[in-house]
C-alpha cells in the first residue's frame, strides 16, 4: 500500500483541517529539493507551479537555506519600529531595480502588500474608488478583495463602496475587434473607461492591475496597453498601482513585467516570487507619494512589517538571480518550454492556444478549437493524468474561457526537467483525450 494513504494522517487532516479551496492532493509531501517535491513513497513530482506561483529559486535552494539559518541564529523579528540592516539593504536593491520608486516598505503577503497600496493611493488622492480587471485575483482580504474579481465573491456580504471593475483584454477571446479579427485593446479600453466614467462619483482614487493575470487565466496585457492604462489613471488623478506577485522578480524575462513596455506605476506590490516561498511581500512608490502620505498620516502597522528574516531572504534571492543570471534564463528556456506548448498546440485539437512571457505561460483547453467551448471536464482528466504521472500544474477554470494551466516552472528549471514536463503533458493530453 502507498505510504501516502496513512490512514493515521487522513483523519487527523479529515477532522481538523479547515478546507479552504479546491481538493486537497491524495498525497503526503515530505520534502522537496530545485524543481521537484517528493511525496511520502520518496516518488518525485516535477512542480511546473513553483509551489504556489512563488517558489522562483526552486525548493529548499542551498542559499536560501544558508541565509535564513545565518539570520534566525542573530535576528529574525522584531518591534515594528525597530529597523536592521537586511530591511535596509533590501529597500536599496529593489529601488535601484525599479527607478522612480524610490520608496520602500516591507510587508508579508501579496494581499497585504495591495491593502498597504490601495489604502496609501485613498490617502494620497483623496478617492475612495478602485478600478480592477474582470477577472483578477488581488488577494483574500479587505480592499484586495473587493479588487478580486475571478473568484470569492458571492457570500460574503457587500465589497467595498466604489469598488469597479472593467473587461481584460483577451486576444484569444477578443471583445472588441478590428476588421481583420484581431483584439481592438484600444476600443475595448475607451468603452471601458467611458462606463467607468458614468458610474464614478468623481472618487477615482487607484487602477489596480496585473501586467499578466494569472489566475484570471494567463491573460498578457498586449504592447501598448499599459502606457494607454496609465494615461487613462492621470486624466483622471488616479494612481496606477501594478501587482507584480506573480510576473516580478525575472519570470517574464525581465526583472519586472512593467519594464518591457517601459511604463512606471505610482505604486508597484511585490510578494510571492520576492521571498522565493518565504512570506515577503514589498510596496514601492515615489518619493512624492511617499511624503504626501507621510504628512496625512499614513498608517499601515503590522506584525511583521520590517521583519530582518525575510529581508535577508529578499536580498538573497536577488543576489542569485543577478549572479545566475536567471532573468536571461528565463527568457532562454521560456521560450524553449513556449515551443513546445505550441508543438502540443499543432498535435493536439483540445489545445486552443498558448499565451504569456518567460517562465508564466497558459494553455487552454478547449472541447471544439473552432468555436473555443470549453473544455473543464477534460482539462480536470488532464490534471489528473499528469499528476498520476509525476508532473503538477494548476488548472483555472472561468466563465466564458476554457480550462486554462498555468504553468511556471522554477527560474532555475533545466532543459532536461522542461523537456520531460512536455512530455508527460503530452502524454496526459493523449490519455484524457482518448478517453472522451
Amino acid at each position: 500500500m502507498s505510504l501516502n494513504a496513512d490512514p493515521a494522517f487522513w483523519a487527523v487532516a479529515d477532522k481538523h483541517l479547515t478546507r479552504y479551496g479546491p481538493s486537497f492532493e491524495s498525497i503526503i509531501v515530505e520534502r522537496a529539493e530545485g524543481s521537484f517535491v517528493y511525496d511520502a513513497d520518496g516518488r518525485g513530482i516535477l512542480d511546473f507551479t513553483s509551489g504556489q506561483m512563488s517558489a522562483v529559486l526552486g525548493h529548499t535552494h542551498p542559499d536560501i537555506v544558508s541565509t535564513v539559518n545565518r539570520q534566525m541564529a542573530s535576528v529574525a523579528h522584531l518591534f515594528s519600529g525597530m529597523l536592521s540592516r537586511p530591511v535596509a539593504a533590501l529597500a536599496e536593491r529593489l529601488a535601484a531595480l525599479a527607478p522612480g520608486l524610490d520608496r520602500v516598505q516591507l510587508l508579508t503577503t501579496g494581499a497585504e502588500s495591495n491593502e498597504a497600496a490601495i489604502r496609501m493611493a485613498k490617502l494620497v488622492t483623496g478617492g475612495h474608488e478602485v478600478v480592477a480587471f474582470a477577472q483578477s485575483w488581488h488577494g483574500m482580504t479587505g480592499a484586495a478583495a473587493s479588487a478580486t474579481y475571478s473568484a470569492g465573491r458571492r457570500g460574503y456580504g457587500p465589497a467595498a463602496a466604489g469598488s469597479f471593475v472593467i473587461p481584460a483584454p483577451n486576444s484569444y477571446r477578443p471583445r472588441f475587434k478590428h476588421p481583420d479579427g484581431s483584439n481592438d485593446w484600444q476600443a475595448e479600453l475607451d468603452d471601458a473607461f467611458e462606463l467607468i466614467d458614468r458610474q464614478s462619483t468623481g472618487n477615482l482614487a487607484a487602477f489596480i492591475a496585473e501586467p499578466i493575470l494569472s489566475s484570471g487565466g494567463i491573460l498578457e496585457l498586449p504592447p501598448g496597453y499599459l502606457a494607454a492604462l496609465k494615461r487613462k489613471c492621470e486624466e483622471r488623478g488616479m494612481l496606477l498601482v501594478l501587482d507584480e506577485a506573480q510576473t516580478g522578480v525575472g519570470r517574464t524575462g525581465h526583472m519586472f513585467a512593467f519594464q518591457r513596455d517601459g511604463v512606471t506605476p505610482d505604486i508597484l506590490t511585490l510578494s510571492k516570487t520576492l521571498g522565493s516561498g518565504l512570506p515577503l511581500a514589498a510596496v514601492m512608490t515615489t518619493e512624492a507619494i511617499e511624503q504626501k502620505a507621510f504628512e496625512r498620516g499614513f498608517l499601515f502597522y503590522t506584525t511583521h512589517v520590517s521583519d530582518p528574516l525575510t529581508a535577508a531572504v529578499g536580498v538573497t534571492v536577488l543576489d542569485v538571480v543577478e549572479r545566475d543570471g536567471l532573468v536571461a534564463q528565463a527568457r532562454e528556456r521560456g521560450e524553449r518550454l513556449k515551443q513546445g506548448l505550441l508543438a502540443l498546440q499543432q498535435k493536439y485539437e483540445c489545445v486552443g492556444d498558448v499565451r504569456g512571457r518567460g517562465l508564466l505561460l497558459g494553455l487552454e483547453v478547449v472541447s471544439d478549437r473552432q468555436t473555443k467551448a470549453p473544455g473543464f471536464e477534460l482539462g480536470a482528466r488532464i490534471m489528473e493524468e499528469a499528476m498520476h504521472r509525476g508532473l503538477s500544474m494548476n488548472i483555472v477554470k472561468l466563465p466564458g474561457m476554457g480550462g486554462v494551466f498555468r504553468i511556471a516552472p522554477p527560474l532555475t528549471v533545466s532543459d532536461a526537467e522542461i523537456d520531460h514536463g512536455l512530455a508527460i503533458m503530452s502524454d496526459a493530453i493523449e490519455t484524457a483525450a482518448r478517453a472522451q
